[in-house]
C-alpha cells in the first residue's frame, strides 16, 4: 500500500475508538437512548475488511455497525448525531444506534434482529449477478448468528447461485453473555461452511494488516467468479455486549489479557518497526481524531432534533413513474 493507505487505515481505527469512548459518556449522561453497541476492540475488523473492498463492493452488517459506518465514508458527524436521534443524523434521527445506512456509500445498513439481514445479503449479490457487474457483497455478522436458520439459508443459496458474496463472522467469543462453546456444537465457527462446500479460512481480528490482506485475497477471487468463500475473524470486544451488560459472564482478567493485544497498539508497532511512521506522526494523528469527535460531539448536540412530520416519510420508496 501506499503510505497515506497505511496512515488512512490508522486514522479510521482511531477515530472509531473516540466515537464510541464519546458515546458511551453521552449515554451515561442519557443523551442517548435505547440500546448501545460499542465495537471497542474490533476495529481492525471491519477497518481491514473496508480496506480491501473496491467502491461497488456492498457493505451490510448487524447491530453493532458504528465502525463500519465510519470506515464506510459516514462522518463522525453523521454518526453522533445518529446515536442522540437528530436531523442530521445519517438516518435522520430515526435509526439511531443499530440501524445506520448510506446508499450513496452503498453501506446496507446495520439490522438489529439477529441475523434476519443474512438473506437481504444474498439478495444485493443476486442483484449484483443478474445486472453482471462485478461487485462483492460483503455481510459481517456475529458467532451467535451462526446458529439462526437464517444464516443456514442464506449460505446454502449463495452456494447453490454461486453468488458474490464474502460471509464474514465476528467472532467475539460471545452471543450477548453466552460463550461460543455453550451455544454452537461447532466452536471453530468457519467450519460451518464446510457443510455447504464453501471455501473458508480463519484470520486474527486484532491485526488489522492480517484482516485488509486475507480478505482482499478472498475478494479478489471472489470477484473472478469463484463464488462465495467465508472468513472467521477471531476478535473480541472490551467492553460489555450492550451499554446496560453487567459482564458477570467473564472475568475482568480475561478482559486485560485481550486488552495487552489492543488492534491499535498492535497496528501502531507495525507502523513504526517497518518505518512507515514515527511514534511522533501517529501521536499527531491521535490528536488530530481527538480534535475531530469533539467537533462532532458538538456538531451532533447542537443539531436540531426531527420535525414531528418526519414520522410520515421515509415509510415507502417514493418512484415515479413516467408515462
Amino acid at each position: 500500500m501506499e503510505k497515506q493507505e497505511y496512515l488512512d487505515l490508522y486514522h479510521q481505527m482511531v477515530v472509531i475508538r473516540k466515537v464510541e469512548e464519546s458515546a458511551a459518556e453521552l449515554y451515561q449522561q442519557g443523551k442517548i437512548g435505547g440500546f448501545l453497541h460499542l465495537y471497542i476492540g474490533q476495529e481492525a475488523v471491519s477497518t481491514g475488511l473496508v480496506g480491501a473492498r473496491k467502491p461497488q463492493d456492498r457493505l451490510i452488517t448487524a447491530y453493532r455497525d458504528h465502525g463500519l459506518a465510519i470506515n464506510a465514508g459516514l462522518s463522525a458527524k453523521e454518526v453522533l448525531a445518529e446515536l442522540l436521534g437528530k436531523a442530521t443524523g445519517c438516518s435522520k434521527g430515526k435509526g439511531g444506534s443499530m440501524h445506520m445506512a448510506s446508499v450513496e456509500k452503498n453501506f446496507w445498513g446495520g439490522h438489529a434482529i439477529v441475523g434476519a439481514h443474512l438473506p437481504l445479503a444474498a439478495g444485493l449479490a443476486l442483484g449484483d449477478q443478474y445486472s453482471k457487474t462485478d461487485g462483492v457483497t460483503i455481510c459481517m455478522f456475529g458467532d451467535g448468528a451462526t446458529n439462526i436458520g437464517f444464516f443456514h439459508e442464506a449460505l446454502n443459496m449463495s452456494k447453490v447461485w454461486k453468488l458474490p458474496v464474502l460471509w464474514v463472522c465476528e467472532n467475539n467469543r460471545y452471543g450477548m453473555g453466552t460463550a461460543v462453546e455453550r451455544a454452537s456444537a461447532v466452536s471453530e465457527i468457519r467450519q460451518k461452511a464446510e457443510g455447504y462446500g464453501m471455501k473458508n479460512d480463519v484470520v486474527d481480528g486484532m491485526d488489522v494488516m492480517k484482516v485488509y490482506e486475507k480478505s482482499k485475497e478472498m475478494i479478489d477471487d471472489i470477484r473472478a467468479g469463484n463464488g462465495p468463500q467465508f472468513l472467521e475473524i477471531e476478535t473480541y470486544r472490551f467492553r460489555g455486549h450492550s451499554m446496560g451488560d453487567p459482564e458477570r459472564y467473564r472475568k475482568s482478567e480475561e478482559v486485560h489479557q485481550w486488552q495487552e493485544n489492543d488492534p491499535i497498539g498492535v497496528y501502531r508497532k507495525y507502523l513504526m518497526d517497518r518505518g512507515i511512521f514515527t511514534e511522533e506522526e501517529l501521536n499527531r494523528q491521535d490528536e488530530l481524531a481527538s480534535e475531530e469527535v469533539r467537533e462532532a460531539v458538538a456538531f451532533a448536540e447542537s443539531s436540531p432534533d426531527p420535525d414531528p412530520e418526519e414520522l410520515f416519510t421515509d415509510i415507502y420508496v417514493e418512484n415515479s413513474v413516467e408515462g
